[in-house]
């Protein structure tokens, strides 16, 4: 889950890669590098750890040159370190590579064999050397065609060639690559997001194609070396900034982003005149679902693990959630009367596109929840339900996971109405109170700010915590310690609450710091039990309820108090004091918010 650039220009290209590097780091920040066509030689500057460290040594040691490449790097083949940076050149050519090749370890015998001498452990230098020797004897395009058949895995390649000093080509097979078109010069990139400061015109490069950029055109070839004419698209312009603004980071911005991106999906899709869902085209009658199985990876199988109380109460339709890392390896008995939805922000995750393509081969319908409308999982599904957050540049999800369940419950609203599973009263209901859930946000997100930072500190110095849940607070309790780890790289584990005794109990001890979600709901009850378990052994209990008229315990350490709503709107607010508590407890160990060490934004290696 690399990311890369390519520029071919009439004019130096160096200030445009480091821009688009800095807003590719959200797919990795282990290193960086560049790589330009001077005096007819390639130059390759790079280092380890982000894109302001390249930008000093540029800034010593400029690299001129219309023509270039360059890479943030999120380590899968060998160390962070200098050596193991892109580009991978020889004296020929220069690569960058996002993606696996999973027969680098037998190519690299072979070329070894005939005297090519490695200098990283990554897996990238085999492209660089089987390019160089293919070029030997076959001309450009048929050098790069023989080079991706020989490769095994997933890639999106950008190449420099010492030979063809006008040049930058692309090529791509499992991983995104997008080519832009721009006055007197070209572009490729791993997404949209990263040429959108250069232009809005857009095509997206299809397995096993193969781009040829120059200044003033780009040319399409096939896997048999034959020309192709691709479509382009115009992006529209998003009407949020991927600015901070006054913020310290992008992840305080999104978090508080959230009642925005609540009104502007609810407008999308609810009409308020008609009291009605807007969902057109649905690629499968809802009466004749019989199955809904929702397919995600972190965040995004939280939302899908949430969506399964709402569909199956709903509905009426079994439920089945899968990860997409294991749904592709399981043996599945696939039917053609079961809708598979897929959610994903990026829309690039590998795992969940590669679930997709398994659907796809056995000829099931398919839905995509997605936050970007130009990304491979969109472009590859049946139907494709945008959820409207704008863009998110926190590697730890927040609005994004707001949005995704927000569409994934106004589809279970709208599917229950087609098939009168639900009132005309209630379902007018239902729509009434999606468009009073942003000021609610809005006010949960205000007294957040005011009562968190103080629960903060209790988190310091523990060995670890918990998060507990019943129903469908369960999926936020997840979410939850998720959001802990990621920001602040503390030990935390959700579970439902009723599970303690059946072995997490061991774990309780003097000043364990336990949260506890516990909503006005069927499962009240038997939470505070729970809840009483926990403080019995001396846990520290914070617990996050909307239920004002009981008194439950004097031995809470901190309660939250979210606002009352209806059950189904709950967790959208039971949320936000846990990213706020994730936060917080990141910012006192001064870890970095926006860039949680290990991870990448968009995972698009398996």
């Amino acid at each position: 889950m690399c990311g890369i650039i390519g520029i071919a220009s009439n004019k130096l290209v160096t200030s445009n890669i480091i821009q688009s590097l800095k807003k590719l780091e959200y797919r990795g920040y282990d290193s960086a590098g560049i790589a330009t066509i001077v005096e007819g030689e390639i130059n390759e500057k790079k280092c380890a750890g982000r894109v302001d460290n390249l930008e000093k040594i540029l800034f010593k040691n400029p690299s001129n040159g219309s023509l270039g490449i360059g890479h943030v790097r999120w380590a899968t083949h060998g160390i962070p370190n200098q050596v193991n940076a892109h580009p991978h050149s020889s004296e020929d050519v220069s690569v960058v590579h996002n993606g696996i090749i999973e027969n680098s370890s037998e190519l690299k015998k072979d070329l070894e064999k005939k005297g090519y001498k490695f200098k990283s452990q990554t897996d990238t230098e085999v492209i660089t050397f089987l390019l160089t020797d293919f070029l030997k004897n076959f001309d450009l395009v048929e050098a790069i065609n023989k080079t991706l058949k020989t490769l095994s895995g997933s890639f999106a390649l950008g190449i420099l060639f010492k030979k063809f000093d006008n040049i930058v080509a692309g090529a791509r097979r499992g991983s995104p690559l997008a080519v832009g078109y721009g006055p007197e010069e070209n572009y490729l990139g791993s997404d949209s997001y990263a040429l959108k400061s250069m232009t809005n015109k857009i095509t997206y490069l299809d397995d096993g194609e193969v781009c040829i950029l120059t200044s003033n055109k780009v040319d399409f070839y096939n896997s048999k070396n034959k020309k192709i004419n691709k479509e382009i698209l115009i992006l529209s312009n998003d009407k949020h900034t991927a600015d901070k603004g006054e913020y310290k980071d992008f992840m305080s911005k999104e978090i508080n982003e959230q009642n925005i991106t609540a009104k502007t999906c609810i407008k999308e899709y609810v009409d308020k005149l008609r009291k009605d869902i807007n969902l057109y085209n649905f690629p499968i009658n809802p009466k004749g679902i019989e199955k809904i199985v929702l397919i995600g990876c972190g965040t995004a199988y939280h939302s899908c693990s949430m969506a399964k109380y709402w569909f199956e109460e709903l509905t009426n339709i079994s439920v089945e959630i899968d990860i997409a890392s294991e749904f592709r390896y399981r043996k599945i008995k696939f039917n053609k009367k079961n809708l598979y939805v897929f959610v994903s922000q990026s829309g690039e995750t590998a795992d969940t596109f590669a679930a997709l393509d398994l659907c796809k081969k056995n000829k099931v319908k398919t839905c995509s929840i997605v936050n970007v409308v130009e990304s491979s999982i969109a472009r590859n599904s049946d139907f494709v339900l945008p959820i409207h957050a704008g863009p998110e540049i926190g590697v730890a999800s927040t609005k994004a996971f707001t949005g995704q369940m927000l569409v994934l419950y106004i589809l279970a609203i709208k599917i229950s109405q087609i098939r009168k599973e639900i009132s005309v009263s209630n379902y007018e209901k239902k729509i009434s109170d999606l468009r009073n859930l942003p000021d609610l946000i809005k006010k949960t997100l205000n007294y957040c700010q005011n009562n968190i930072p103080v629960i903060a500190k209790d988190f310091l110095k523990a060995k670890g915590s918990m998060f507990l849940g019943r129903g469908s607070s369960f999926p936020i309790a997840l979410e939850g310690a998720l959001k802990l780890k990621e920001l602040s790289y503390l030990h935390a584990e959700g579970y439902p609450a009723g599970e303690m005794k059946h072995g997490p109990l061991a774990l309780i001890e003097e000043g364990l710091p336990v949260v506890i979600l516990a909503p006005k709901d069927k499962y009240f009850e038997k939470t505070i039990s729970n809840m009483q378990e926990v403080i019995a052994r001396g846990g520290k209990v914070i617990l996050i309820t909307n239920e004002t008229n009981k008194i439950i315990s004097e031995n809470i350490r901190f309660t939250l108090q979210i606002p009352l709503t209806n059950e189904h709107l709950t967790p959208f607010l039971m949320v936000i004091p846990l990213q706020f508590l994730a936060y917080h407890v990141a910012s006192l160990k001064n870890c970095d918010i926006d860039k949680p060490r290990n991870l990448a934004k968009s995972v698009t290696v398996e």
